[in-house]
């Protein structure tokens, strides 16, 4: 629809003949949204009456939370979106690109996974114009260029997906009312995390609370912190080196960023219940040891889902809130984030899935989500003010503070390794084994 950009959300509506106005939550033209970015894609689509297939793992209210963003590309460009999930996403992409029914625009959190699609020829690339913008568009550009590139069936790389709606990952929580009684401040590098982690000792409390248990994935919260180290230890190209396997898992970089993890888990007098209990300790339940009086710790690292397991009634801001898991600053890595999060790609080229990736370089795709919840990105013109709270409007400005954003490694390793063997390792270590024992037993792991 490019007939007339019209600030009304019903005569949108009426012009697209795809979305009605209730489809619209926020009307066109309020808000803290750039509605300068809504009218320049309106006027330069013109797509009535195409209709195009998604699918993505959103599902229950992400479900809804999408469609509220996609009914302003309906209104937009007059592409109709028929959007569906399945419980077995990952596996059902599979099936429909094989079969030859795929959709048009698939979206995954498996980077690993769209890679391997690539590689089959089952995706087409969204070209050079695509990486440049994201290239001086997102923070950390180049991060996110690296993170969407894949060879192809030609063997050749290039840019297959853009990343879009984004978690971080590199966050410490902490409860500001007992910091303050403590006179405890908020540190700013890892040397500083590291010094409060002694004061704290040496005042007579206990600084972390570090759970690894999770049912059969029992140990995965290690592996965050373990890929969390590698970032502020090592260069973003080692850190690429050790996920796909051009150093090995026993490399000296691999087996230092394991210990730096250990210097606060494997120490009885850093961790609530000690550090026997690292292993034992659920992670949902961790956390709360934040809230007790007196408190069982002061610190608390976890991404930024962790809320949803702190007391009822906590009050994010006032009762508990969070700081970058800072970098070193006798380091010269930036600061760098670690996180996940979903990546856009076509899976059936044509003019609505082109339309559609281009929607996604527009400030609103974004502000629309973020106005919602659950939703952070790196795009620096989107408008940290439409963040639905304080809390995801920090988290955001974390990322666009970026220098260097990675994907969680353990999910791009192989899932022997980053499903299994790595996580294992974890509980042996902080059960007693070295880490050169541990990384030799992954290494071993690795498939050949």
């Amino acid at each position: 629809m490019t007939s007339k950009f019209l600030a009304s959300a019903a005569a949108l509506a009426l012009l697209s003949g795809a979305a009605t106005a209730q489809d619209l939550k926020f009307p066109v033209g309020e808000g803290p949204f750039n509605w300068d970015s809504y009218k320049a894609y309106d006027e330069a689509t013109n797509l009535d009456g195409q209709t195009i297939k998604m699918f993505g793992p959103w599902r229950g209210e992400d479900q809804v939370l999408v469609e509220t963003m996609l009914a302003y590309f309906t209104a937009a460009s007059g592409v109709k979106v028929e959007y569906s999930s399945s419980e077995n996403y990952e596996q059902q992409i599979v099936i429909d690109t094989e079969a030859g029914s795929p959709p048009d625009i698939a979206i995954l959190p498996q980077p690993g996974l769209i890679a391997d699609l690539a590689s089959k020829g089952f995706i087409a690339p969204l070209g050079d114009e695509t990486k440049t913008w994201l290239n001086d568009n997102y923070a950390a550009g180049p991060s996110w260029v690296s993170l969407g590139t894949y060879k192809g069936k030609d063997g050749a790389d290039a840019l297959y997906a853009f990343p879009y709606k984004i978690d971080v990952k590199s966050l410490v929580w902490y409860s500001p009312d007992t910091f303050a009684d403590a006179g405890y401040e908020v540190p700013q590098t890892m040397e500083e995390l590291k010094a409060l982690t002694d004061k704290i000792v040496a005042d007579g409390g206990t600084p972390w609370c570090i759970g690894l248990g999770s049912g059969g994935a029992t140990g995965w919260p290690a592996t965050d912190w373990v890929e969390d180290m590698m970032l502020r230890t090592q260069s973003p190209e080692t850190y690429d080196q050790w996920i796909t396997h051009a150093i090995p898992f026993n490399d000296a970089a691999v087996v230092g960023a394991i210990d730096e993890f250990g210097a606060f888990a494997k120490n009885d007098a850093y961790v609530a219940g000690g550090a026997a209990a690292v292993a034992s300790t659920d992670f949902r339940d961790s956390p709360k040891g934040l809230f007790t009086s007196p408190p069982q710790c002061y610190m608390h690292k976890q991404a930024s889902f962790i809320p949803s397991f702190f007391p009822e009634g906590t009050e994010l801001g006032t009762d508990a809130d969070f700081f970058y898991f800072p970098a070193y600053a006798g380091k010269d890595l930036g600061k760098p984030v670690l996180g996940a999060g979903t990546l856009a790609f076509i899976t059936k080229d044509g003019e609505g899935a082109r339309a559609f990736i281009e929607w996604l370089k527009t400030p609103i795709a974004h502000e629309i989500w973020m106005a919602g919840s659950g939703f952070l990105t790196p795009l620096k013109s989107a408008n940290t003010e439409a963040y639905a709270n304080a809390a995801l409007k920090k988290q955001g400005e974390i990322l666009l503070n970026a220098t260097t954003f990675r994907f969680d490694g353990s999910d791009l390793m192989p899932g022997a390794v980053g499903a299994g063997t790595f996580w294992t390792g974890m509980v042996d270590y902080t059960g007693g084994k070295s880490a050169q024992e541990v990384a030799d037993g992954i290494e071993a792991s690795w498939p050949k």
